[in-house]
């Protein structure tokens, strides 16, 4: 199979001698000159359980791409892990890596001219940046997801990661004995692979698989696992036929297969940051899609899978009952994914789940049918009002109460909630609020699995609201709004609030208001100054300078 017009560029031509000595040093023969240059872009490393298996992964997705006749090219891209960085100035980094790991992609891709990527990854953030990459590129790829981790245990209790933070609150309010805190530190991560419940990591690799742009079934395996491995290589093979039939990302990425993804997002009980991700991805693609189109699909899809956070099952689990292919199927049976859109097989969606059951196994209760959901209609709410004219991001499962008004406890970074927290000066009825860590205040948008953790671990998940213009993590739940927009460090609402304002948050009505008169509020605006930048150089002022509002994806390029 002869390569396209990039890897001809590079390798053909008497101009062209001095790239062929280059190559002919990393290993091309006369043989691999015609053959399509595949970058297998990865974030292996040993700093996190996530990514520390992708290696093995790596060296199939090599093998088969060479069997299949393609020269592959690899090449490395950083990762930041939220659940090592989360509560410190390290996870600041976590959403800008989205940007520098877009950029790298795109650096090495088009930079040697490539016919096609493979995208290799686990973190949070290694989803939505190679997507970005592949995106702008618009050079034939696919991702490939490191895989989930196992679930620990401790007496009979099946454990992430998400357990050890919630651990911290039960613990120092006396509700947990040292044995039991400790033994769920130790256990909690087993294996290698992302955090295993349906957090941000699990949450966008899940939906790539509605989005088209990876293999059905391949996004909840264990990392471990050899059929894992297997996914890779067939992810691989799949790839040159995408670049034989020259099968674009922008022919995958549409308004519609978007709307798939957010589907299986709602359906599955995914993170809030998908919100963020996605309104990226689409930026990238050249797609509109907008805020409130979020709270479109949320009315008309269902959560159908009781999945940690707020359920009860782990990812293996629901890899072992069906996954994403079943919970698509059920979706495509009731008209709520668009089954004419192309995949990177170059099979529609429809296609591609001819095969998968109408229904859900009997033998199982991870995945709902469609007439006995776990919610009526999806978790993710789009909410306004004076907080936040631009909207924000709700999260609403396992709450029995959808709304509260209560005082506001006002604190201008995470460390300072969690030092509140900690101190047992939190009660039941007050709503949180954590600002200046939004896209440019943060910088970052920090998450804040920590606070959130420690509240529900301390019994008052269901009694105190956060509101925040960070993020929240795809393991937190509760009463918790974040991506606050506009944010506090260039004068939105949330800037002006003072302790016991009262708040209301209510999901039903998608209403965030802060019960101040205008008036009022207009007096502490012209009160108000910027606070001066916590970074000044590097990445961090540089990534400062360049990002948008959160209600537009904390982009850097548009």
């Amino acid at each position: 199979m002869a390569g396209n017009w990039r890897s001809k560029l590079i390798t053909q031509g008497v101009a062209r001698s001095p790239n062929r000595a280059m190559l002919r040093a990393v290993g091309f023969t006369d043989a691999d000159f015609d053959k399509p240059i595949v970058g297998v872009a990865n974030g292996h490393s040993t700093l996190n359980p996530c990514n520390a298996g992708i290696q093995p992964l790596v060296n199939r997705t090599i093998a088969a791409l060479k069997e299949s006749g393609a020269m592959p090219q690899v090449f490395g891209f950083p990762t930041v892990t939220d659940g090592i960085g989360m509560g410190t100035e390290g996870m600041k980094y976590s959403l800008v890596s989205r940007e520098v790991i877009a950029d790298a992609v795109e650096t090495s891709v088009n930079g040697q001219l490539m016919d096609g990527v493979v995208c290799v990854g686990g973190c949070d953030k290694n989803m939505p940046g190679s997507l970005i990459a592949m995106a702008r590129m618009n050079v034939p790829g696919i991702f490939v997801y490191a895989g989930t981790i196992k679930p620990g245990h401790w007496k009979g209790e099946s454990l992430t990661i998400v357990s050890s933070f919630e651990a911290v609150g039960a613990f120092s309010a006396g509700k947990m004995a040292r044995e039991d805190y400790e033994g769920i530190e130790r256990n909690a991560c087993p294996s290698t692979g992302a955090c295993g419940g349906m957090y941000t990591a699990n949450t966008m690799s899940s939906s790539f698989e509605a989005l088209g742009m990876s293999l059905l079934g391949s996004s909840q395996m264990a990392c471990p696992d050899p059929e894992k491995a297997d996914s890779a290589a067939e992810s691989a093979r799949v790839l040159l036929n995408a670049i034989r039939n020259q099968i674009r990302p922008r022919n995958i990425i549409t308004r519609k297969s978007i709307e798939n993804a957010i589907a299986l997002v709602m359906a599955t009980g995914g993170s809030t940051n998908a919100v963020l991700h996605y309104l990226a991805i689409a930026h990238a693609a050249g797609v509109r899609w907008t805020i409130d189109d979020f709270e479109r699909v949320r009315r008309k899809v269902p959560v159908l899978c009781d999945l940690k956070p707020s359920g009860r099952y782990v990812a293996t689990d629901f890899h072992a009952a069906g996954g994403v292919p079943q919970v698509l199927k059920i979706l495509l049976n009731e008209g709520l994914v668009h089954g004419e859109c192309v995949t990177i097989t170059g099979k529609t969606l429809a296609q591609e789940l001819k095969n998968v059951p109408d229904q859900p196994r009997k033998d199982q209760d991870v995945i709902r049918a469609f007439d006995r959901p776990m919610y009526s209609h999806g978790h993710i709410a789009i909410l306004k009002g004076n907080l936040a004219p631009e909207g924000c991001v709700a999260k609403i499962t396992g709450l029995k109460k959808t709304s509260i008004t209560g005082p506001a406890r006002v604190f201008n970074s995470e460390p300072e909630c969690m030092t509140a927290i900690m101190a047992n000066k939190i009660r039941a009825g007050d709503v949180l609020v954590i600002r200046y860590e939004g896209p440019k205040g943060g910088p970052g948008m920090q998450e804040m699995l920590a606070p959130t953790s420690a509240i529900i671990g301390q019994g008052l998940g269901e009694s105190v609201g956060f509101i925040t213009d960070g993020r929240f993590s795809g393991g937190t739940w509760g009463m918790v709004v974040g991506h606050i927009a506009p944010e506090a460090y260039v004068g939105g609402t949330i800037a002006l609030v003072k302790n016991g304002d009262s708040i209301t948050i209510d999901a039903n009505k998608r209403l965030i208001q802060l019960n101040v008169p205008a008036k009022e509020l207009s007096a502490r605006r012209k009160k108000w100054k910027p606070p001066k930048p916590r970074y000044t150089r590097g990445l961090l002022a540089k990534y400062m300078k360049l990002v948008s509002t959160a209600s537009k994806g904390a982009i850097t390029d548009g």
